[in-house]
């Protein structure tokens, strides 16, 4: 069953306790903004099947992970579309927040999806208290420092950008976290669901690498040839386009086998597949096949 629309009523349901009176309204309007301008949820998606697989006993647990990861996956976009980092002035295929409400907002915005994130996971979980602790613990590590997106994001300030750990931080942590996350709320070992993480999120950014390089930015949502104007690593530089299409098979594979052997671990392998199909771009998904 798709997921997507109890997703999309749970993020409703946490933007309306930061929205309530409309006040600020600008602010209101640029937080609501950030997160219903469009996206794939693959990553409350990814986290609600980990906890489908391991028999998902606690729902709403699994739920409020799921919505604070995307919330705090919506504030990273608010913040890296910002003219001191990669001045995007689309994101999905609309105007960035900082265009469209001006920079102060969209500091402001993702800052206020950051804090509704935790906020979402307290309110939801308070009646699987026990659950509270080891999520909040899980999902801050995925967005924190040392091995969150937040460091993720500091390697471009950094004279030497080290690409292993500038894509592990910056792409696949969330992933982790998502896999991690779903795991705990199911009151499951996390453990063995990380490696699914850690493929999946190289899998994305090798397919992004490939994005930027041969995808339209229409196809995209956000303009193209971001990281060459930016100074940024990209995959392709280094492996080339075949190279990079193998790497990305590769992890796909890997994501794959590291699924643990469940009773609901088929669901999981098929969003796999067909979230990477999605990512690819087209012109580039018959050399892939």
């Amino acid at each position: 069953m798709d997921a997507t629309p109890a997703i999309e009523r749970a993020l409703e349901r946490a933007l309306s306790f930061a929205t309530l009176g409309d006040r600020p309204p600008l602010l209101c309007r640029a937080v609501e903004h950030a997160v219903f301008a469009g996206g794939a949820r693959v990553r409350p998606r990814l986290c609600l099947a980990v906890a489908e697989a391991c028999g998902n006993p606690y729902k709403e647990a699994s739920m409020a992970a799921g919505t604070a990861i995307e919330l705090l996956h919506s504030a990273s976009l608010v913040h890296d579309d910002l003219p001191c980092f990669d001045d995007s002035d689309m994101r999905r295929g609309n105007p960035s927040v900082h265009v469209a409400y001006g920079e102060p907002l969209a500091v402001l915005a993702g800052d206020a999806l950051i804090v509704l994130a935790f906020e979402t996971l307290a309110r939801e979980c308070a009646v699987t208290p026990h659950r509270l602790a080891p999520l909040i613990a899980t999902v801050a590590r995925a967005v924190g420092m040392p091995n969150g997106i937040v460091a993720g994001q500091a390697w471009e300030s950094e004279p030497e950008i080290s690409v292993e750990e500038y894509h592990r931080t910056k792409t696949a942590s969330l992933f982790v976290g998502a896999t991690a996350a779903g795991a705990t709320a199911a009151d499951s070992d996390p453990q063995p669901w990380m490696e699914v993480g850690v493929q999946l999120g190289a899998a994305y950014q090798v397919a992004d690498d490939l994005r930027d390089l041969a995808a339209s930015a229409k196809e995209m949502g956000k303009p193209a040839g971001q990281d060459a104007m930016n100074g940024q690593p990209n995959m392709v530089d280094e492996l080339g386009v075949a190279g990079c299409l193998s790497k990305l098979q590769e992890h796909v594979t890997n994501a794959v086998d590291a699924v643990p052997d469940v009773p609901g671990s088929d669901g999981l392998r098929q969003l796999i597949h067909g979230e990477v199909k999605r990512l690819m771009p087209r012109k580039l998904r018959q050399t892939a096949a």
